[in-house]
């Protein structure tokens, strides 16, 4: 395994949440992992420590002060980043990104590449998060909530990662703060519709997630 990209159906569905968990789970194993978060939106200075980047970072133990190596674009606006980095009179050099992602892809044994929203947010005018993972080729974790209409909402995502011939290695559901239906429940018919792919339930964990067994279990089939 070198580089994993983790996307997601949707915003706030738990994919630094999972990307904290595997980086720890990784590194009690002793391996050298590193994760970068390239484009993050919504992000202010004086949370930091708090923000998605920030969650990374104290996952591998590195200071605050890093923030920039591990995501160069930052915008203060919890929107798309097209519209974020128009909010700032910036735009968003689509070329750079991918080759930054493909740079620190090789900067450990293992490295996870967060991505921002779902899959198919715009990135820039012309190119969506779906775009920048295809620029990429790399294996693919996706990570859905367990809300109402996800099931929809991560087949319809499986299909379009599907087309663009892309390896989901497994589907994390990050069990949702809104009630849904029961986390195993949802599990199950994802999984059926999933063409075989494996898809984990993460129930809500505590700080120690990375000990749980779905954690475990998402790790091994992204090492394969």
């Amino acid at each position: 395994m070198t580089a994993i990209f983790v996307t997601g159906t949707g915003t706030d569905v738990g994919k630094t949440f999972l990307s904290a968990a595997l980086i720890r789970h990784w590194r009690a194993a002793g391996h050298a992992v590193k994760a970068f978060k390239p484009v993050a939106s919504g992000f202010d200075p004086a949370t930091a420590q708090s923000s998605d980047p920030g969650v990374l970072l104290a996952a591998f133990d590195s200071p605050i002060t890093d923030i920039e190596t591990i995501s160069p674009w930052r915008f203060a606006a919890p929107l798309s980043p097209d519209m974020a980095a128009a909010r700032e009179g910036r735009t968003l050099d689509f070329e750079a990104i991918v080759e930054f992602s493909r740079q620190v892809a090789r900067s450990a044994d293992r490295v996870l590449i967060e991505g921002v929203g779902g899959i198919m947010v715009p990135v820039d005018e012309r190119h969506t998060v779906l775009d920048w993972m295809s620029a990429l080729r790399m294996p693919v974790l996706l990570v859905a909530g367990s809300y109402l209409g996800t099931i929809s909402h991560t087949l319809t995502a499986l299909r379009v990662l599907a087309q663009r011939n892309l390896t989901v290695m497994a589907v994390a559901v990050s069990e949702s703060a809104t009630p849904g239906a029961p986390l195993d429940e949802t599990v199950a018919t994802i999984g059926r519709f999933a063409d075989l792919i494996e898809v984990v339930g993460v129930p809500r964990l505590s700080g120690d997630a990375h000990s749980h067994p779905a954690i475990a279990r998402i790790a091994a089939l992204i090492e394969g």
